[in-house]
């Protein structure tokens, strides 16, 4: 019995050390001995051997791409300063086997032992969406349009899917814009232009205030005045008795 024990601890100590289980929001593919991929997917929960072969994960939901350190033109031909978005996309866990057996393997990136299918390919997508999108505002009006512009990228992101025929395999669930800096020289415009606004606004009230004062001396000196000649503006009007 002793050695029963032994036996069937260490087979088990074997499967838990050549056996890798498929997590939540990942989808595995086994490669057999002879580096070939299967076309089955391994669903999440699953426990898979990996004593012969081994098995290849994919992390398909909430996949987060970051596009940062963009420069694009914003419609008045100025060059933004600093664009950075982030983009969240998900997998149909049906389509794995497919998107990562025929398509190019540069579309997909590699980190921490996993395979992000389509990271590359949605990154640069979302790029060029970018340079889109920003073509349509002033540089100065890109941050008060936040919402708008995150908007019109995503539409443009879905529409290169459906025209790759992959809409019904990557769906891009939310769009981001994280920062949005325009050129220094147009913030400065932007600044010099309001500081000339504000001293013609004063200017304004400067005269205004002057007329209004003005007009109270002129009022308060009609009300006070006791005959002789009266100086009105640049003309004289003659003090004449009534009647004569």
């Amino acid at each position: 019995m002793k050695r029963m024990f032994i036996l069937a601890t260490m087979l088990g100590a074997v499967f838990l050390t050549g056996c890798t289980r498929i997590e939540t929001g990942e989808v595995g593919l086994r490669v057999g001995f002879d580096k070939q991929v299967s076309g089955n997917e391994l669903l999440p929960g699953s426990f898979n051997q990996t004593l012969i072969g081994s098995v290849l994960t994919f992390p398909i939901k909430d996949v987060t791409v970051k596009v940062e350190d963009m420069t694009p033109l914003a419609r008045d031909n100025s060059t933004m300063k600093d664009f950075d978005a982030v983009v969240v996309y998900n997998i149909n866990q049906a389509n794995v086997s497919d998107l990562y057996n025929t398509k190019n393997k540069s579309f997909h990136a590699n980190h921490g032992g996993d395979v992000y299918l389509m990271y590359n390919y949605v990154f640069n997508a979302t790029r060029n969406a970018i340079y889109k999108a920003s073509r349509k505002f002033e540089a100065l009006d890109m941050a008060d349009n936040r919402q708008a512009m995150e908007a019109d990228i995503r539409e443009i992101v879905v529409r290169t899917l459906a025209e790759e025929k992959l809409d019904g395999m990557i769906n891009v669930s939310q769009v981001l814009i994280r920062n949005i800096v325009p050129a220094d020289a147009i913030v400065a415009s932007a600044n010099e232009l309001v500081k000339a606004k504000n001293e013609l606004k004063q200017k304004e009230v400067e005269v205004a205030t002057a007329q209004a004062e003005a007009a109270v001396i002129m009022a308060e000196g009609i009300r006070n005045f006791k005959g002789g000649t009266l100086v009105l503006g640049a003309g004289v009007v003659p003090n004449l008795p009534v009647g004569k």
